[in-house]
């Protein structure tokens, strides 16, 4: 019998050279850009509508109105039975679905064009404010969480005390308590970071918790018959061991912080992103919704690869941060 071959897409945990992490990275982006386009460009592909170019002898048509097809071309057979003006378009996607240029160009326009209303926002404040509330969020949930974590994942009795609770707590949807943030701590960016802190914490003390019992036995045995004591049991022996994997479930913990964001940022008073995600939808400037979109998820890939590369430089022997 032959085994399983080590060439080709599917080798099993092969290293990869640098050019073919990049190739295969740009490629995962470049598929999904090539459906858009082909979407948005080719004509036969998915065009359910008509813009209109010529209103010809309809009088509710407009140039640049989008019309469905079927309406379309019921007002062109009545025109051309009645031997009036034809309405002339080009098939178009619905106004939610912009094509890939138009996106490309509210990404420019968003940082340059002052917001539509007056009680509009520019998509860089947007920004900025949800970033800092995502920050203060991830910090404090990181602050109380880290240290449970490798407690419980430590201390059996300790984990049997309090997992149970957060086990439970974890199922517990966190915009739930949007209405209770609000009446505790006020309508403003409090409440945002507690929906946050909710979302992650819980999650982060099991998933440390289960890293902390991954550390070889043998280490913290060899520790505890040289004497040490419990405090540098943990600063000396289980924190140095688990933290090139308590890095790495960092950086996957930041991204579910940033899944909490939009439903937190509804809390109390609309802010950050979502409201201008709101403003722009209202307005049905859906390229400037999908720039908005696209630019939490740039922000947050961009983090998470500087992070890598931190990570990479911080703990060069973990060749799991190499993949």
């Amino acid at each position: 019998m032959t085994g399983i071959s080590q060439n080709g897409w599917f080798a099993v945990r092969r290293e990869l050279s640098p050019r073919g992490r990049w190739a295969l990275g740009i490629g995962s982006f470049l598929l999904p850009l090539l459906v858009w386009c082909i979407v948005s460009y080719v004509p036969f592909v998915w065009h359910p509508q008509v813009m209109i170019t010529q209103p010809g002898s309809v009088d509710y048509f407009q140039p640049g109105m989008r019309v469905d097809r079927a309406v379309f071309d019921d007002e062109l057979e009545h025109a051309r039975a009645a031997h009036t003006a034809l309405p002339a378009g080009v098939g178009a996607n619905p106004v939610y679905l912009p094509a890939p240029h138009e996106v490309l160009r509210a990404f420019y326009t968003a940082f340059t064009t002052p917001p539509p209303s007056q009680d509009g926002v520019w998509l860089h404040q947007s920004l900025w404010h949800s970033i800092q509330i995502i920050f203060w969020g991830f910090v404090v949930s990181s602050l109380i969480g880290v240290p449970l974590g490798i407690v419980c994942g430590t201390y059996s009795a300790l984990a049997r005390l309090q997992e149970p609770f957060f086990e439970f707590f974890r199922y517990l949807p966190a915009p739930a308590f949007g209405a209770l943030m609000v009446a505790v701590l006020g309508i403003y960016d409090a409440p945002k970071i507690a929906i946050i802190v909710i979302g992650t914490l819980f999650q982060q003390v099991l998933i440390i918790a289960n890293t902390t019992r991954k550390l070889e036995y043998g280490l913290l045995e060899a520790a505890m018959t040289l004497g040490t004591t419990r405090l540098k049991l943990l600063t000396h022996v289980v924190v140095p061991g688990v933290l090139p994997d308590l890095y790495r479930d960092q950086r996957i913990l930041l991204g579910w912080a940033w899944t909490y964001l939009i439903v937190a940022e509804l809390v109390g008073t609309s802010s950050g992103i979502t409201w201008y995600i709101t403003q722009q939808a209202r307005y049905q400037h859906f390229d400037n919704v999908y720039a908005a979109i696209m630019m939490i998820g740039i922000i947050g890939l961009g983090t998470d690869l500087v992070l890598a590369q931190l990570g990479r430089r911080l703990f060069p022997w973990d060749r799991t941060l190499k993949a």
